[in-house]
């Protein structure tokens, strides 16, 4: 399928939020040099992961604040210890935050939902992810297309994410 993935050596020119051209690198690089910002990543392109959990991964999970991870550790919280946080507004908020950050990091630029929490909606909305519903037809890096895409090793941990041409993440 054509924009499903690219090899490595490849590359994208963004205009706006949009794709305007993708290529070998070297043929984009003679026909943008002058105006392109160039970022390098020894990876695979890719439209990114779409996170077909996402409402259970944000709605029904906590994700704990790095100063707690002595008290709860550092991995999502759900059932019975999520229960036992009393969770408020405010901390539901705080929580999607950092679960669309950990999301960010793996490449992901899509999320199934809908979501009915209003702060996990307002931080979703925040992101810049886009929002799709089950079944709906994987995304493509296509000229046109909104830039959102990741850059992933050979290993499959992400490089890089970007939506609407915005760099989200890095792995530094």
């Amino acid at each position: 399928m054509p924009g499903a993935a690219y090899d490595a050596g490849h590359a994208v020119v963004v205009e706006g939020a949009l794709l305007a051209a993708i290529g070998p690198y070297e043929e984009l690089l003679a026909r943008y040099g002058e105006r392109a910002r160039v970022r390098e990543w020894d990876g695979v392109l890719t439209p990114g992961r779409r996170e077909p959990d996402a409402v259970a991964l944000l709605e029904s999970a906590y994700w704990p604040d790095p100063r707690e991870a002595e008290e709860l550790g550092t991995d999502p919280l759900t059932g019975a210890a999520l229960t036992a946080l009393g969770m408020t507004d405010t901390r539901w908020g705080a929580s999607a935050r950092r679960g669309v950050q950990r999301l960010l990091a793996t490449g992901t630029t899509l999320l199934t939902g809908p979501f009915t929490h209003p702060q996990v909606r307002t931080a979703v909305a925040r992101s810049g992810l886009r929002v799709t519903a089950p079944g709906s037809a994987p995304r493509r890096l296509l000229p046109g297309a909104p830039a959102d895409f990741a850059v992933l090793a050979g290993d499959g941990t992400c490089l890089a994410t970007a939506l609407d041409g915005r760099l989200v993440h890095r792995r530094r």
